[in-house]
């Protein structure tokens, strides 16, 4: 366990392995637990670090509005006190989301990016996004996280068999502060970085799970604008991919970044 200083708060952040560093970047409302059926193996290969972004987890609830681009910028700010220099960035949901603001603003610091259920951009540009966003936003005012986590859960999970993944779910979404839940939330909606999507060159893999909040073609769509970028599906899995398929999310990362690596002359994967 660690953390790090930063303008009045401290950032924690779990950190395992050697060599190449890999950033793993949780979703809104949750932290670094995300990934803890994930990080185990890729530390075995890769310096694994996984920040929990302020308003989040053990880190700091700062007062002042968040948004996307302050979180990334607190994630840049943890790669130069570190000296990490180029990180591969695996984000899920929000955390992709602030994988593709960091991509725009510090491309020295992205070697490659893997966006996990998420996207460049969260706009409500239907009337449903619209009344969804709106929705969500009057829970979390009138009733707080506890009992948005009761409603969030069993969409995650679904299956009769994930039980116990229900209940993490409760317990981690029901411990937020309301009042950064609700700072978060409101920072995210809005957000885009859709128009210089043509100015990330690194390698990106984008992993889509089959019963995911948004279709596969919406994430084929801003492939298609990224330079040198494929999907990938996860099938049976739901929005937390890192929770529900471990597994074969975890195989995907592996192979993309050992080939990524393989690449870069000099790096510790290359052969």
């Amino acid at each position: 366990m660690s953390t790090l200083q930063l303008e009045g708060f401290s950032l924690h952040y779990e950190e395992g392995g050697q060599g190449i560093p890999v950033l793993l970047l949780h979703g809104l409302g949750s932290c670094g637990v995300d990934w803890e059926l994930v990080a185990p193996r890729l530390s075995r290969g890769w310096r694994v670090i996984a920040p929990d972004a302020r308003g989040h987890g053990k880190s700091g609830r700062p007062p002042g509005a968040y948004g996307v681009p302050l979180f990334a910028r607190d994630i840049a700010a943890l790669c130069d006190a570190l000296k990490l220099g180029a990180v591969h960035v695996v984000g899920l949901s929000m955390g992709g989301m602030m994988g593709f603001q960091l991509a725009v603003d510090r491309p020295d610091l992205v070697r490659s990016l893997v966006i996990v259920n998420s996207g460049p951009e969260l706009v409500a540009r239907t009337l449903r996004r619209k009344f969804d966003f709106a929705t969500r936003l009057l829970l979390l005012r009138l009733l707080g996280p506890k009992a948005l986590a009761n409603v969030l859960a069993p969409r995650l999970f679904p299956k009769p068999e994930q039980e116990g993944l229900r209940r993490r779910a409760i317990a981690t979404f029901g411990a937020n502060d309301p009042d950064a839940y609700l700072r978060a939330t409101r920072g995210l909606l809005g957000w885009s970085v859709m128009p210089r999507l043509k100015d990330i060159t690194c390698p990106v893999l984008v992993l889509h799970s089959e019963r995911d909040y948004t279709p596969r073609s919406a994430k084929q769509a801003y492939v298609d604008l990224l330079p040198s970028a494929r999907l990938q599906v996860l099938e049976d899995s739901g929005h937390a991919a890192p929770l529900d398929q471990p597994g074969p999310l975890t195989d995907a990362v592996e192979a993309f970044l050992r080939e990524v690596d393989r690449a870069v002359p000099g790096s510790r994967h290359a052969r």
